[in-house]
């Protein structure tokens, strides 16, 4: 295994930080490597904002579902997939009028768009996960910076164009820290298929999930009354009171990226 495979393999996420400053010459490396990352066309459709003020920090805490390490973390980056860039570059290349001379529509985005600004974003942001890595530099994802989206457009000034994909915090490891949770993933055979997707049978789904279910069990009992890694899933995520405002600020927000509202 050679030193990029022993990182990747060796990964994961850290929420409690070293009381030491991520360096400029850190940060500049870790932006600088997620520039470089994959772009759709070189288009680069996402925007990079580091949250630095210690009051919005500490504002994200309460925002992003109560978790604390956010204020505490030495560096904060939000991703963000960002057309309004390019249309406000439009408009200065006048590319409006170019459309009406050749008799053209100048479209607005749409949810395509969004989609693929998104995977812009999220490539550039493991980038830089990865970068910080080689650094010694930890990293957590915090995908609740997607909830509370009038919040979080207001905090940031963030116009229609523009969508907080991701957020991710960086810190260093703490001296003698060893702990490292790895949680449990899935067999390969059960998330790389050929050709043709592949849906799986009871016994193939007792199988799969065995792993993760002792590892709920190890942690903490089911929630509820629930029985099985299913029920206990469904209740801690999907259903959750989290994901219920998830999906109203996409709606809200994928309202405002078409022009609905």
């Amino acid at each position: 295994m050679n030193e990029t495979l022993s990182l990747l393999a060796g990964r994961c996420s850290l929420r409690s930080y070293a009381d030491k400053p991520v360096t400029d010459e850190e940060k500049e490396q870790i932006i600088n490597s997620a520039i470089r990352a994959p772009t759709a066309g070189n288009m680069m459709l996402y925007s990079i904002l580091e949250v630095s003020d210690p009051e919005k920090k500490k504002r994200l805490v309460t925002t992003c579902d109560k978790q604390p390490f956010i204020a505490k973390a030495p560096l904060v980056l939000l991703f963000m997939a960002d057309f309004q860039r390019w249309y406000d570059y439009y408009e200065y290349s006048e590319v409006d009028g170019l459309c009406r001379e050749n008799g053209v529509e100048f479209v607005q985005p749409a949810e395509s768009d969004l989609l693929l600004a998104n995977c812009d974003a999220l490539i550039a942001a493991q980038n830089a996960v990865i970068a910080a890595e080689s650094l010694g530099i930890g990293s957590c994802y915090i995908g609740d910076i997607i909830e509370n989206i009038e919040i979080h457009r207001e905090m940031f000034a963030l116009p229609a164009y523009v969508f907080p994909t991701i957020m991710v915090c960086f810190g260093h490891h703490k001296e003698n820290d060893t702990r490292k949770v790895y949680s449990p993933r899935l067999d390969k055979k059960y998330v790389c298929f050929e050709n043709s997707y592949r849906r799986f049978t009871d016994e193939e789904f007792s199988e799969m999930w065995s792993g993760h279910d002792q590892f709920v069990c190890r942690k903490k009992n089911y929630l509820k009354n629930s029985t099985n890694f299913g029920q206990h899933t469904y209740l801690r995520k999907t259903g959750a009171a989290f994901s219920d405002e998830m999906r109203r600020s996409v709606e809200v927000a994928l309202k405002i990226w078409c022009g609905k509202t």
